[in-house]
C-alpha cells in the first residue's frame, strides 16, 4: 500500500559512498527533528530523471534553504557507486543535494512506491515522487502518474507546497 500524507516514514537503512567504500545511512537519523525533501526516481543516468528531475530540484535548492528545509534527498533503486557518479556528474552533489542508494528497494517497497518494467530492466525500480518530510512524517506527497514526466514530483512544484 502507498505511504499518504500524515503517515510516518518507515524506517529504513540506505547505503552512500564514504571514504571507506559503500555505508550505511540511517532515513530516521536523516528524518529526526528536520524538515526534509525527499525525491525518489525509476533510474540514475536515465532520460527523465537526468535531464528534468534532478536538474529541477538542483535550480531550487536556494529557495528551499531560505524556507527551512534542513536537506534534499534523492533515492533511487541502484547501487551507491553509481549514485554516487550520477550525484557528482549533474551537478548534484556540488549543490548540496544528498544521493543514497535503496540498493535492494527494500524503503521503495515499504512505502508502496515499486513498479516493474522488465521490456526496459526495471525490476523493483521506484515511481517518481517527491515529498516533504517533518520530523519522519509525511506532509507532502507528489507521485506522477505517467511515465518519463517531472510535473507533480518536480522541485518546482514541491517548493510551491512548502
Amino acid at each position: 500500500m502507498r505511504i499518504t500524507s500524515g503517515e510516518r516514514l518507515p524506517s529504513a537503512t540506505l547505503l552512500q559512498i564514504g571514504a571507506d567504500g559503500p555505508e550505511p545511512v540511517s532515513l530516521d537519523d536523516k528524518v529526526r527533528a528536520r524538515r526534509v525533501v525527499i525525491f525518489g526516481l525509476p533510474g540514475a543516468f536515465t532520460g527523465t530523471c537526468t535531464s528534468a528531475h534532478v536538474p529541477s530540484f538542483i535550480r531550487t535548492k536556494p529557495q528551499f534553504d531560505a524556507k527551512g528545509v534542513d536537506e534534499i534527498i534523492c533515492i533511487s533503486v541502484n547501487d551507491p557507486h553509481v549514485m554516487k557518479a550520477w550525484g557528482e556528474s549533474t551537478g548534484a552533489t556540488e549543490a548540496g543535494l544528498t544521493f543514497l542508494a535503496d540498493a535492494d528497494s527494500s524503503f521503495t517497497g515499504a512505502i508502496g512506491m515499486q513498479f516493474d518494467a522488465p521490456a526496459a530492466g526495471y525490476h523493483k525500480r521506484s515511481i517518481r515522487y517527491a515529498m516533504l518530510v517533518e520530523d519522519g512524517e509525511v506532509k507532502v506527497l507528489n507521485v506522477e502518474e505517467g511515465r518519463g514526466v517531472c510535473e507533480m514530483s518536480s522541485g518546482e512544484t514541491m517548493l510551491e507546497q512548502v
